[in-house]
């Protein structure tokens, strides 16, 4: 893909943005505020999914391998 198809693609991605949003009518003020509220939050979420998810799953985890047949590290000490 050369340079122009990209900036041309780029172009048509960015043109079906606002259409889909609906901010093709809103003035350049309007625009910038909106698109700063937006991506402000997409980024807060991808934030939040960086810190708070690998917690939550290695939780999740220890919580099902204890329900499963996972024996408790008490249980390991005694045993050695």
């Amino acid at each position: 893909m050369n340079f122009k198809n990209l900036r041309e693609y780029l172009a048509w991605l960015y043109y079906q943005y606002l259409l889909i949003t609906g901010i093709y009518v809103l003035e350049p003020w309007e625009k910038s505020i909106f698109n700063s509220i937006l991506f402000s939050a997409i980024a807060m979420v991808v934030y939040t999914s960086y810190v708070f998810v690998p917690i939550h799953v290695r939780l999740a985890l220890e919580f099902f391998l204890g329900i499963f047949g996972g024996q408790p590290e008490s249980t390991m000490a005694l045993m050695t």
